[in-house]
Parts: structure tokens; sequence; C-alpha cells
């Protein structure tokens, strides 16, 4: 590796320290597990880790590690080894992994501060190539600042079979201490708003906000000294080693104009075989929240311990975000805007130090390398909070051609404005006429009808003005020699298009998919991955078929704006995520336009918004949703998990970011297995922000709640089909806090109407001397 040569040449330069030995305990397992932690897996049961005798690399013994499904999994030596910044620790071990095994498989480290709080979950992770028999695999980390210790651990997810041994945990030398005897001066660009300055002995930034004199400093970064360092007007140009991402970066720095605001733009060539965290994050103070866009958007406490490390790519709007950009604020509204301007390939990863939480950008490799130039624009507010960051990062989807409003896409398809206010239904009722007739009785008149149904009833609901539609997938592909084993056939499945239309890996594996149980009830079966290039063309070929027949009027893609963009190796198909995203897009734009249907997709992203008009769940913020609510959509949760009442329906933390920049463009509704009446305690609340974001509901219609709860149906519709509908074409000109719990907040739209919803526990008293009852709402049209 690069960073060993670096490393080499650094020990020969006098760097302080000197190779020791073998921090692990029983790194061969000839003590059988003792020294290792147990094997650790994301679904109990899952994996097992056994010490054998055969098929070892070096003396008597190795560990095969098993793990089925999709569950993750970890494994980790007992050794937790003391660091300080800059020291260079290597984490090796022997592997040798079955074919069969499809999961991704690298080496990492926890890291922790002094008091032992997490810092990084998966620092520095070297992934496992496919090869066959034993090969040695190696991690080199350069601790951070604000470390005190090092776990190492082995990691995966998906099914694996694989066998370790003979594993080596070493600390060598300090790459830091040589940086005192940098005395270089910063190197200066200035504009009438900024002062950005660059430290040449480590590549740090800080930036001096001349409007209000506030200074933002980036965290310490594990890189060597600055080179070929020049200063041209508004323009920085510079190179530096990165030793985490073990390569030379170059760096444009440019301010743009006068304005508040700065362009970073990287280039790197060779291999990158981990993510690259460039610009380092600025520090953040008690009291600040990162504001994120994690679906409809949040805010988190940088000084809440809580708080989980997520990794959020910004390809990937079911796991990741749905806009490419995050902020940090204090309660004033100060702070500082990340816009990722190549977000094909770039992710938001929250660290923690000094106790506090930080937002770092990072940018993946496209198809092993950095490839083309990243670019990432930071924006310096003196006020104006989210709602500032959410206006400004509007202004750049209009640039990139993003902001297509609701009120074009109508005059190309008038069925959209039935979509407008009109309640998502999904039933297990059956009856789809008699329960529209019952629907209507009680009030709910707009109503868009999500379940596929038959020639005869779909022609029945058009009759009574229903938005009718149904569900779709061009996504998972199953083998169909595994059908009379499955506990069910999906009919989407496309079996013409196995194996030679599914995505490969870099090994030339078929990526695994969603997983269908066996009629055993104990095994799971992997689809394949259909490649994102072929699926407009399946989608022509189905849904003209389906219409001849069938005439509904919308269609809900699944998955396409919920998994990430993926690369594709098949060599008859190749994919960057790039291409995959092209492709996702140009599929939804086939079934919108030329298909002439409204259209849907699961989750959402804002590479779609042109094409789509609404989104099921964005509404429901992804980590935060119930378990298992993708596969256990009718299940009704009496127990609140605390987490759900926290993060998904707290007040405190929810932010409509998604809303300040999309809400005349694209409806946001709550996930199908995450709907209004899910969990029937917080019933209440979910409503009052559909109210307060002008979005309507979503209703799973059981026999186990609908017989006796069809007034409180009626109810949660009278309640938000109203706003949802005045507001549906209007832009979300504001978003602000009342009180300073964040217990009273108002939205404001631009046909006027003014939204205050009151999420606390007591009476709040409006401006005008009108109260608002606790957890009650007011509407001015």
């Amino acid at each position: 590796m690069r960073l060993r040569l670096i490393f080499l040449s650094f020990l020969l330069a006098g760097a302080a320290g000197a190779d020791g030995g073998n921090l692990l305990d029983n790194p061969g397992f000839e003590n059988n597990t003792a020294g290792w932690r147990e094997l650790w897996t994301s679904s109990p049961g899952s994996g097992t880790l056994t010490v054998v005798t055969r098929d070892r690399h070096g003396g008597k013994q190795a560990a095969q590690l098993i793990n089925s499904g999709s569950a993750e999994w970890n494994l980790e030596p007992a050794a937790r080894v003391p660091v300080t910044t800059g020291d260079v620790v290597e984490w090796s071990a022997w592997v040798r992994r079955d074919p069969a095994g499809h999961g991704p498989v690298f080496l990492c480290a926890v890291l922790r501060d002094d008091a032992g709080a997490v810092v990084d979950w998966f620092f520095g992770e070297q992934p496992l190539t496919v090869g066959a028999g034993w090969q040695q695999v190696r991690a080199w980390f350069v601790v951070p600042a604000g470390v005190g210790e090092l776990q190492p651990r082995l990691a995966g997810s998906g099914a694996a079979d694989l066998w370790i041994d003979d594993a080596t945990l070493v600390k060598h030398a300090n790459l830091h201490v040589r940086r005192a005897d940098d005395a270089r001066a910063p190197l200066t660009v200035a504009n009438a708003a900024l002062e950005v300055s660059l430290n040449p002995a480590d590549a740090t930034i800080s930036v001096l906000d001349r409007r209000d004199r506030r200074r933002y400093q980036s965290l310490p970064l594990n890189a060597a000294p600055v080179t070929d360092a020049a200063v041209s007007g508004h323009t920085l140009r510079y190179r530096f080693f990165h030793y985490d991402a073990d390569c030379n970066v170059s760096v444009t720095l440019r301010l743009d104009g006068e304005l508040p605001e700065c362009v970073i733009e990287l280039s790197a060539s060779g291999s990158l075989t981990r993510p690259l965290r460039y610009p380092a994050p600025f520090a953040t103070a008690d009291g600040e929240r990162v504001i994120a866009p994690l679906n409809e958007g949040i805010a988190w406490p940088v000084d809440d311990p809580a708080t989980e490390l997520f990794r959020l790519p910004t390809y990937s709007g079911g796991s990741g975000l749905c806009m490419a950009f995050w902020g940090v604020a204090d309660a004033g509204g100060r702070g500082h805007l990340s816009i990722i301007e190549t977000p094909d390939d770039a992710a938001l990863r929250l660290i923690r130090s000094d106790g506090r939480l930080h937002a770092a950008a990072e940018w993946d490799a496209q198809r092993g390398e950095l490839g083309y130039p990243r670019r990432l624009r930071w924006v310096f507010f003196n006020a104006g909070g989210h709602v500032a960051m959410a206006k400004r990062y509007r202004a750049h989807a209009q640039r990139a051609g993003l902001v297509k409003t609701l009120a074009e896409k109508r005059r190309a398809n008038a069925d959209l404005d039935r979509l407008v206010g009109a309640v998502n239904v999904w039933s297990l009722l059956g009856d789809p006429v008699g329960t529209v007739n019952t629907l209507r009785a009680l009030g709910v008149e707009r109503i868009l009808w999500s379940n596929g149904e038959s020639a005869e009833h779909t022609r029945a609901l058009n009759r009574l003005d229903v938005l009718t539609g149904c569900y779709d997938v061009y996504q998972d592909i199953m083998n169909p020699a595994l059908y009379p084993r499955l506990a069910y056939v999906d009919p989407h499945w496309i079996p013409a298009a196995w194996p030679d239309g599914l995505i490969q890996d870099a090994s030339g594996r078929p990526i695994p998919g969603w997983e269908i149980a066996d009629q055993d009830g104990r095994t799971m079966h992997p689809c394949g991955v259909l490649c994102d290039t072929l699926a407009p063309d399946h989608a022509r070929h189905r849904i003209r078929a389906e219409q001849r027949a069938i005439p509904r009027r919308a269609r809900f893609i699944d998955t396409t704006t919920a998994s990430p963009w993926r690369e594709d190796y098949h060599p008859a198909h190749p994919m960057t995520r790039g291409d995959s995203r092209r492709w996702r897009v140009e599929l939804l734009r086939t079934v919108s336009e030329e298909l002439g249907l409204v259209t849907g997709s699961e989750t959402g992203h804002d590479a779609a918004v042109p094409h789509v008009a609404y989104f099921e769940g964005m509404m429901s913020l992804n980590p935060y949703r119930v378990p298992d609510a993708g596969r256990e959509m009718q299940r009704l949760w009496h127990e609140v998990p605390p987490r759900v009442a926290k993060y998904q329906l707290g007040h405190e933390y929810r932010l409509p970011l998604w809303e300040l920049v999309y809400h005349d463009c694209v409806i946001a509704h709550w996930y199908w297995g995450d709907y209004n009446n899910k969990l029937p305690a917080l019933w209440d609340r979910r409503d009052l922000f559909n109210i307060l974001y002008g979005t309507p509901p979503v209703f799973f219609l059981t026999r186990e709640q609908w017989p006796a709860q069809q007034e409180r149906f009626a109810q949660s519709y009278r309640d938000i089909a109203p706003v949802a509908h005045a507001t549906a074409y209007s832009e979300m000109l504001d978003h602000r806090y009342l009180t300073s719990d964040r217990a009273v907040q108002q939205t404001v739209f631009a046909n006027g109407t003014v939204v205050t919803v009151n999420f606390g526990d007591q009476p709040y008293q409006a401006a005008d001397g009108q109260a608002i009852p606790a957890r009650g709402f007011r509407v001015r049209y």
C-alpha cells in the first residue's frame, strides 16, 4: 500500500516510535476463542463462530464464521489499544472466503474518545476482495484527533462463510510529531464576506465570517503537509497526501465572488479503497444542531450522546439523504451549509469528537477510483438557520433543473389534480367499491386507491372519481429454479432477466436483493437485482399490456428512489452510480410522461422530482420506523418504541426540510408500513405533522381496526385534507418555532395559508389572544 511506503519514509526521516509486537492474545485461535469477543449479529442467532482444525492457515486451528440472511455482523478481538493522535496502527488477518458467501466483508476499527464514547464505528474500512484460497487483508490506520482507544474489527453483512486465522495488531510510529517543525504561515483568500485560511502543516481550514466575526475551524486531519500551494485572487490551489484514504489529493478552493460561499473541488488519481474524507468537518459547539434531510428532515443536538453515528449516502433516498446537503446551526440561526454539487458518490458521516457530533463529507470511489473531480460548496449564514439553508438549496436545485412544480405537471396530466389532498389508502378489506362508498359516506372525498384491483373494480372506482393505482417494482429478480421452494412467488419478477440481466459486483457475482422465505420457514433466499439500464423497457412492455386491460390512473414504483444507486460490473451492461441514477430517473419518466400515469415511488430522492407526483415514505424518517415496517405492514403497534416517539414523531427533532424545498413539486406521504394509524397511541401526533406540513394522510385498512375506528379515520381526513388540498400547489415559505421548547410550530405557504400546531401538553396563547389547545392546531387561509 502507498500508506506503508509513506510510513516507512517517515520512519527513515526520524518519526517517533518503532514497530511493536502483536498486541493480540490468541491471534490464531490456538486457545479456542479466548481473547476474542462473542460474534455479534444484528439478527440474533443468524451467525456462528466455530473453531476448526481443518482449512487452517497456520498452527493447528482457525475460526470459521458463518452468517445467514441479510444481517450485519462483526467479530472483534478483545484488545482495545490506547492510542494518541497520529499513531499508526496496522490490523491484519488471514482470511479465506467461500465463493458462495456474497455479502461485503471488511477490516475496520471502532474509535473511542478518552471517556469511552464511540467516535466512529467503522473507521478506515478496508474491503476484502474475493479470491481463491487464503489471503492476507491489511488495514492501516492513522489515529485522528480526539481518539483515546482503538478497537480492531472484522465486519460484514449478508450471507458469509469464511475462515479467519493469524491476526495481528501492531502499533507503529507516530506521524504527527514532526508537524511542530512546520512553521509556514497560513495561506489566505478573502472577499467582502469571508476570510478562508489553509494550514499548510495539515491541510485544515479555518473560515472567518467578516459579517459577525465568527470563526469556523475544521477538525484536525490525518494529512501530510501541504505542497505546491499557490494563491491567485479568490482561488487557492494545493496538494497533500491523505493518510486515511491512502492517496494524493489535489484541491482547488475558490471563493464565489463576494458571496459568503466557498467551493472546494478535489481530484486524485489511482485506486481508492476507502472513502476520502475531506474537507474535515468544522468543530461544533454546545447548543448547535446538525441539520440533515433525512427524509423530511431532522436536527440532532450536537451535545446529545444518544445520537447514533450514521453514514448517510447522498445516493440513497431510503438509507441516506434525499437531498445533497446538510448544515450546522446554533439557536440564533447562525451556521454553515454544505451542498454536495457532485452527489452520485458521496455521503454524510456523523462522527463524535470531544463529546460533540460533527458532520463530515466523504467521497466514495467510482469503480475503484476517485474518478471525476468532486465538488462541495460551503455557505455561511449569520441568521436564518434551517429555513435559510433549505431555501439556498432550492436555488441550487432550480439551477440543476430539479424544481418542476405540481402545477407544471398538472398541465401534462389532469389526473394529478385527483391526487391533491387525497388520502392514500392501502386496504386488506376486500370489496374496494364498498369500502370507498363507506369512506365517502364518512366525508372522505378525495382518495388515492393504491391497491391494484381487477378491471371491473378499477372501472367502478374510476366512475367514483377515485385515483386508481397499483403497486409495481423493477428491482428484484428471483432465480426461477427456486420458485417451487418459496413461500410465495412475486408476479412482478421477470424470469427472462435471470441471470443475464442482474447487476454484478466487482468480483463478477450477482449482488443480493430482497430476501424471500422458503417454505420451510427458516431459510431466506436472496433475489438478484435487475440492472437499471433494462428497467424502462421492461416497464413499457408490462404497463402497456396491463393498461389495455385495466385502465388505471396511477402507479407506485417501489424501491426506485429508496435503494441506492448501484455500480454494475456486468460486461453486458456496466454502470456507475451516476448511470444508475440516470436510468432510474428514465424509468420514472417513462411511467409518468411516456405512459401518462400519476407516478409515485418509495421514500424519495430529489433526482426524481421532475418526473414523479408523490413519494410514499418521505414523511417517515427511515432509521426511526418500527422494526420490520417493510415486511409487517399490516401489524399495529400498541406499545410505542422509545426511539419512534423521540425521533420519528418528536417535535424537538423533526424538520420540514423537504417541504421547504419541494412542497409545491411533490406530495409527501408516510411509508406504507408507517402510516397514520400504525401506532394508535401516536395517531393524533402524526396527524398534527400532516397538518403542519400540508401533506395528506396514509391509511392502512385492516379488519382488526376498520370496523371500530371508522369515525377516527374520518376525523383524520377532516383535519388534514383541507390543509393538504389548499397548499399542494404552493411553496412552503417558512417554518418557525413559537416557543423555546419547540412545542409550538408554524408554517407559512405562498398562497397565504398559515398553520400553527401545538404539540405541547398545555394551551398556547397566540399573539392575537386566541388559545390553541394542547395537541391542537389553527389554520388561517
